[in-house]
């Protein structure tokens, strides 16, 4: 190892120099070394362990093509079939119908009460109702006024009293 040059800086102290003989340094084997390297090695250790648990305790999950609650619906969208256009005046009767127990309806209860394709509903809708934009009745339905024809409290006297 002679003729070699060692450049070697830290902390602003530089040697340089040629390597004549070798030399090994190895700690002394007290106590308190061994202390500083158990605390080395414990310190080195994954803070998290995996750990094994028994077979009886964990439940398997197998991969499921079609849940239940999808069959379910299936069925049901099966039973009911498809919507199909009715006549615009049986139509026209349902809704009225509707409006006369309530004055505000949501699009998707409309859809429920008479069981209607919706761009064939809306396209009704939009020439016998009008759409709450804001207020308290925001996003429902309502009937223009040329349509309303609501009972007033002593109409509902008289049918009652019959």
């Amino acid at each position: 190892m002679t003729n070699q040059t060692i450049l070697w800086a830290a902390d602003g102290i530089g040697v340089e120099g040629m390597v004549v003989h070798r030399a090994e340094c190895r700690p002394a084997a007290s106590d308190s070394y061994m202390k500083i390297k158990r605390l080395q090695i414990d310190s080195a250790k994954p803070q998290r362990l995996s750990q094994q648990l028994d077979k009886a305790i964990t439940t398997i999950f197998k991969p499921v093509a079609n849940h239940d609650f999808n069959v379910d619906y299936d069925k049901k969208k099966k039973s009911e079939g498809k919507m199909v256009r009715a006549e615009r005046q049986v139509v026209l009767d349902m809704l009225f119908s509707a409006f006369e127990k309530h004055q505000y309806y949501s699009f998707k209860d409309l859809v429920d009460i008479t069981k209607q394709p919706v761009t064939y509903l809306k396209e009704i809708m939009r020439e016998i109702g009008t759409c709450n934009r804001k207020g308290a009745h925001k996003s429902t339905w309502e009937l223009k006024p040329e349509y309303r024809h609501y009972r007033s409290a002593e109409e509902e006297e008289e049918l009652q009293g019959l």
